[in-house]
């Protein structure tokens, strides 16, 4: 069978851009080339090039793996991106995607050349929260990340991607060039404006000269992101190659639902992004906030207790009664501590968030969206937890999650089998917690994480009483019992 490489060969029914891609020059560099982009980012730029045209097509950039290139390159940079609603499927080809590039196998030079040009008026990024090398408590940069500490060591050589924005913008101030403005897509609060701290503490480390000319003339907007797209298995490519006719290895699939809020703060113009729906504002935070809280926190919590109650995808957590209850009241909560949005009803939402997450035609693995909890938990679980506290609201919902997490810390399951914990503090949690058994123990050991739990919640008894219930019922007995105790209070 051919390789998908044009579009004017393929099925009726399959959707195909509604441009000429090789019309259309070059005008984006997107960092962290993965499922999420080319289901997201990638395909709100195709809706705007065939509204509007204009140069701004994209460069995706993988900074370690060079799967991505060996996926799309044989392409043409063109893909599929299957949209599986409960009730609905739609398979659309997108050809936003220039070109992909692996810095870290060879395409360092093509990298930087992309970073330099011209033409290159906005740079975005998906990296995970992991991926930046950011110091939470400071605002800059974590000397102890390893591309952090690489880039501060071989700052013309950057690895990681403060070091590669940061040598970027050095090209262009060098040669006269206007600098890109940079767009965080990622889960991260104020995610604008904390990429935006990192360069500036980076570049006062290794390029002084440029900080202040980085901190007056480069934007960096917020954004808040919403796309569920599990990663990729076998099954998504079989998927594709039977509605195209064509093996496609580089499909993804993703749910019909897409969200996109922006703030509307560019330097040097950007696509019609409208065009695929997304918000622009003039204040991201109140919804980057609903979505962290309601969303993300609710997906974490039901990932712990549903990867340690046997359930390997988030349908399956939500064919179970008790847990179905349980992210019912996660919602609810973590509504309560949102002050009023115009516009958006918080119960209407938290419906609607159940009926995605129940969508029986995503095969979204818990065990994956568990990992990094100590780069989620902050903004996902404490954050609301700490203003329901302050507001005298109930805290009982994000102990149970807080105690899920740190139930999953212990990286074996109730039978014994063991797992990785995939978290980028992997190695000082399980230092921590060796030989720990009991709650109160690995409560203490846990709270007591440099950077981690806010003060207040630490020296809350009632929190820290509620975390140890929670999480001594899971380890005297079993956390699928512990759901069902939790259930039924």
């Amino acid at each position: 069978m051919t390789r998908l490489s044009r579009i004017d060969h393929l099925p009726g029914d399959v959707r195909v851009p509604a441009y000429d891609p090789a019309a259309h020059g070059e005008g984006i560099v997107h960092l962290g080339l993965g499922a999420f982009h080319k289901a997201h980012q990638a395909v709100y730029t195709d809706d705007a090039l065939a509204a509007s045209g204009g140069d701004w097509r994209i460069v995706g950039v993988s900074l370690r793996s060079s799967g991505a290139v060996d996926e799309l390159t044989p392409q043409n940079g063109l893909y599929t991106v299957i949209a599986a609603g409960a009730d609905s499927h739609e398979v659309r080809v997108i050809g936003a995607l220039s070109r992909a590039l692996a810095h870290a196998h060879g395409d360092a030079p093509a990298v930087n050349a992309a970073l330099a040009a011209p033409e290159t008026r906005i740079v975005t990024v998906t990296v995970t929260e992991k991926g930046y090398g950011l110091d939470r408590a400071s605002g800059g940069v974590d000397t102890a990340h390893p591309a952090i500490a690489h880039d501060l060591e071989h700052p013309d050589a950057p690895v990681g991607v403060a070091g590669l924005i940061l040598r970027g913008l050095k090209q262009r101030h060098a040669a006269g060039i206007a600098p890109f403005t940079v767009l965080c897509c990622d889960n991260l609060p104020g995610n604008g404006e904390l990429l935006r701290g990192l360069i500036l503490d980076l570049a006062a480390r290794t390029a002084p000269e440029l900080r202040d000319w980085i901190a007056a003339e480069v934007a960096f907007p917020s954004s808040m992101v919403d796309r569920i797209t599990p990663a990729p298995g076998p099954d998504v490519r079989e998927a594709a190659e039977r509605a195209l006719g064509a093996e496609d290895h580089a499909a993804v699939q993703t749910e019909a639902f897409s969200q996109w809020v922006i703030e509307d703060r560019f330097t040097g113009g950007r696509p019609e992004w409208e065009a695929g729906g997304a918000l622009f504002v003039t204040d991201v935070a109140p919804y980057e906030r609903m979505k962290l809280r309601m969303l993300n926190g609710t997906h974490s919590m039901l990932a712990y207790a549903g990867f340690h109650s046997g359930k390997r995808y988030v349908r399956d957590v939500m064919r179970d009664a008790d847990l179905a209850a349980l992210v019912r009241r996660h919602l609810s909560a973590a509504a309560a501590t949102l002050d009023p949005l115009p516009g958006i009803d918080f119960e209407a939402y938290a419906a609607e968030l159940a009926a995605r997450f129940e969508n029986p035609n995503l095969a979204h693995q818990t065990y994956q969206i568990a990992m990094d909890g100590t780069e989620k938990v902050p903004q996902r679980l404490f954050a609301p937890a700490l203003d329901a506290l302050e507001r005298g609201q109930p805290t009982r919902p994000f102990a149970f999650a807080v105690a899920a997490w740190l139930r999953h810390c212990l990286a074996r399951k109730d039978d014994g089998e063991v797992y990785e914990l995939q978290d980028p503090r992997a190695d000082e949690i399980a230092t921590r917690l060796t030989e720990q058994d009991e709650a109160p123990a690995i409560v203490a050991a846990m709270f007591d994480l440099p950077g981690l739990v806010p003060d207040v919640l630490r020296q809350s008894d009632r929190f820290r009483d509620e975390v140890t219930d929670v999480l001594d019922a899971m380890l005297q007995g079993s956390v699928a019992g512990a759901v069902a105790r939790e259930a039924a209070l």
